[in-house]
């Protein structure tokens, strides 16, 4: 990568001058030239006579030779213009500056990446973020929303750029793969941002990860955060919103954390307190002797909101039906779901039940 920056700025340099301009590596290597043939080749003398001086202008073989700096103590890179006179000495310095400048500019970057992922998975102790968004100047105090992309199928590692091409604000937002199937959008949003916003963004990541490279996903979003610090529990959120919406929402593949609602209180008992639960509630019989008739008409009647013409209705069967597979529901399990205490405990029971099988 950084070669490809530095011959981006020769070439920029090269309709200022005739000379030629370019920078070499360490071990002798030309990695940016203006003269293309050079690149690649080999000028290994010139490394060593450079490794010798390091400081100020070096001549050699007709060209002059500046060391970049910041980044070892040992010689890295250098910039060489063509020439040995006072033109080409000035020349050289205005290049290294150039060089560096864009250097530390590309390497900010990569190391703002690398600071948010290692928040992200853990990897960096409390009292040293705040040290390290200094040095990097990065502002600490923003709200920021975690979008986590999980690839379905097959894994395509060309979706990092695609994701990257549709949030390309680096200074704002960073696209950051996490695994071979997933990827996390650090994006920087507004205070008042809403839920609709964000799941208008995640339907956006969706549809051009399908079209383009023909791959499903789901996208689990965080609650909002608004320090860095947060960064590591809002990843934790998106995460657990993908494992409850997986159990509870299969048929979503946007969830958000704030809108799990009992399901993410579930999600978090342990399964031994899950299944006393169940035992206290059907004392008669065990759910499971709930044929798929019954379990179809109790989760119709809690769509309709426990509206019995309603739910008759939609069932397209007479309401005095509904009514007797109501009462025999309560004769096996003790529940009466007209009643809006039962209904609860029941759609809980429901719930718990699922959430276990899930974990079998």
């Amino acid at each position: 990568m950084s070669s490809r920056m530095f011959q981006g700025i020769v070439l920029q340099m090269k309709e200022a001058t005739n000379r030629v301009i370019g920078v070499i590596e360490g071990n002798g290597t030309i990695v940016a030239c203006s003269d293309l043939s050079r690149i690649g080749t080999k000028w290994e003398n010139a490394a060593a006579e450079i490794a010798i001086q390091s400081e100020g202008i070096v001549k050699f073989e007709g060209y002059s030779f500046k060391t970049l700096v910041g980044w070892s103590a040992q010689f890295v890179f250098a910039a060489f213009v063509e020439g040995e006179d006072d033109n080409a000495r000035s020349l050289c310095v205005l290049s290294a500056v150039a060089f560096n400048g864009a250097k530390t500019y590309y390497d900010e970057k990569h190391d703002k990446s690398t600071f948010i992922k290692n928040i992200l998975l853990d990897n960096i102790l409390p009292g040293d973020i705040y040290i390290r968004s200094r040095e990097l100047h990065f502002e600490s105090v923003r709200p920021r929303i975690i979008f986590l992309i999980r690839q379905l199928d097959v894994a395509e590692i060309a979706a990092v750029d695609v994701v990257q091409q549709l949030h390309p604000d680096k200074q704002h937002d960073f696209v950051i793969s996490i695994s071979e199937s997933e990827i996390v959008l650090v994006k920087e949003v507004d205070t008042e941002v809403e839920t609709r916003d964000l799941s208008k963004i995640a339907t956006g990541i969706e549809h051009t990860l399908k079209s383009e490279l023909m791959i499903r996903t789901v996208i689990g979003i965080s609650s909002p955060t608004s320090n860095l610090k947060d960064l590591a529990t809002a990843y934790k959120e998106a995460q657990v919103a993908i494992e409850v919406g997986k159990v509870f929402d299969t048929e979503k593949t946007i969830i958000n954390y704030e809108n799990l609602g009992i399901g993410r209180l579930i999600y978090q008992l342990p399964t031994t307190m899950c299944e006393m639960f169940l035992t206290e509630v059907f004392k008669k019989s065990t759910i499971d002797s709930l044929d798929r008739e019954t379990l179809d008409t109790i989760q119709s009647f809690f769509e309709n909101n426990l509206n019995v013409s309603e739910t008759s209705r939609k069932l397209f069967v007479h309401r005095n039906t509904l009514v007797y597979r109501l009462e025999k529901i309560k004769k096996l399990t003790g529940l009466d779901l007209r009643e809006f205490d039962h209904a609860i405990i029941f759609k809980v029971a429901l719930m718990v039940k699922k959430y276990l099988q899930s974990r079998w």
